[in-house]
């Protein structure tokens, strides 16, 4: 027997309040308080502030930071036109800014495109190019990473392409501890000091520096060459060579949007150095767990759907990356998601894998769409670099005006 309608939709509110006040109340009662996770930040809960119809209202700490924040929490039972309500009250906090007011914390690329859905809008093409270009220098940043090596001997093996080849393929993909410090960039560059560049032109061309190593020291040669690095009191020399690292998982969700509208990188769980040889079989299997654990299926490169023995992979993996990116700013969903893909039991892996998609009808300019084109090569050698990227971005927002 079924029940009416409006009597399961009765029963559906009582459930979602009983987790409400279940969740409070555990919060208040056992020692490990209950965290939530939201656009890569980590917040716990610490209690309920107050509850309506439809919402909660929690006091939530950042976990990071150890600032307090108001997270509310509305309820949507009704489907669309409650998440349209409920988006007229987040734009309402967005819309006024003053000391009186509250103020909302910007969400990112993913939330932008699901209000554009749910409203029936759609990114301009100059907005769109706005949020890409911002994400491809913070890509940049990470490609031309530069870190120092001494002139006096030649550097050791990465001990993560070294255990990387004593690993069978049924053993966790995560990095050790001591692999951390040579798969990943320690805060505002290696302990030795890495650098980041942003390319010709750029005003903020400011390497990333270790705390203990003063600005002064640092000799730049041209534009973003930099010669050499001279330590104090030692006269030692050392010269940087270019080890560039991949994000691994770009996509809109890990696009954070500022309160001055800029494009903020976020969530570097998947960054590894970008380049890396597959030399046996073994390895290869291991990079494709590594990415099936890590980097979202619709964004996703194809060579680390199917890793081939003998090759490198590098940087263009976040190439690929990119194009989805913006293929998703301008028609909502990325190119592999489709209703073949999500519908009709296609499978997104070989779409990827043949790179099966089509623009859809839109006022975009034909710039834009050979843009993405570009980037969506199967062949990760057919694809520009990061910088080519922003070049080609540049002449097609020049179009524009």
């Amino acid at each position: 027997m079924s029940l009416p309608p409006q009597l399961l939709h009765t029963l559906e509110g009582l459930k979602y309040q009983f987790k409400d006040a279940f969740w409070a109340l555990s919060s208040c009662i056992c020692q490990q308080a209950a965290k939530v996770k939201i656009n890569g930040r980590t917040f716990r809960i610490i209690r309920v502030l107050g509850e309506g119809g439809f919402s909660f209202v929690y006091l939530v700490e950042d976990e990071n930071s150890g600032r307090q924040f108001a997270l509310k929490k509305i309820r949507c039972p009704s489907g669309n036109e409650d998440v349209r309500q409920a988006m007229r009250e987040v734009e309402a906090y967005r819309r006024f800014k003053h000391p009186n007011i509250i103020r909302i914390m910007r969400g990112n690329l993913q939330d932008a495109i699901n209000a554009n859905s749910i409203n029936n809008t759609h990114f301009s093409e100059r907005e769109m190019l706005h949020y890409f270009k911002g994400t491809c220098e913070a890509i940049r940043a990470m490609h031309d990473y530069r870190a120092p090596v001494s002139t006096k001997a030649n550097p050791a093996p990465s001990r993560a392409n070294q255990s990387s080849a004593h690993r069978s393929p049924s053993q966790s993909p995560r990095h050790s501890e001591d692999e951390d410090d040579e798969m990943f960039p320690h805060p505002e560059g290696d302990a030795d000091g890495g650098y980041s560049y942003h390319g010709p032109g750029s005003a903020a061309n400011v390497p990333l520096m270790s705390k203990d190593r003063p600005q002064d020291d640092v000799v730049f040669d041209g534009d973003e060459e930099l010669s050499r690095i001279q330590h104090e009191g030692n006269g030692n020399a050392e010269h940087t060579e270019l080890v560039p690292y991949a994000h691994r998982d770009l996509k809109p969700g890990n696009v954070m949007i500022a309160d001055d509208n800029q494009p903020i990188l976020m969530d570097f769980g998947s960054t590894v150095k970008a380049r890396i040889k597959v030399e046996n079989r073994s390895q290869a299997l291991l990079q494709q767990d590594i990415a099936a654990e890590q980097s979202t299926m619709a964004y996703r490169a194809p060579e680390l759907f199917d890793v081939k023995t003998g090759v490198t992979l590098d940087e263009k993996v976040d190439i690929w990356s990119l194009g989805c990116t913006l293929y998703a700013l301008a028609y909502s969903h990325s190119p592999f998601e489709n209703t073949q893909t999500t519908e009709q039991g296609g499978s997104i892996a070989m779409a990827v894998m043949g790179a099966q998609y089509k623009h859809p009808s839109s006022a975009y300019s034909q710039g834009l769409k050979n843009l993405i084109d570009s980037m969506l090569k199967v062949n990760p050698q057919e694809r520009p670099d990061i910088h080519e990227v922003i070049r080609l971005t540049d002449e097609v927002m020049r179009s524009l005006r």
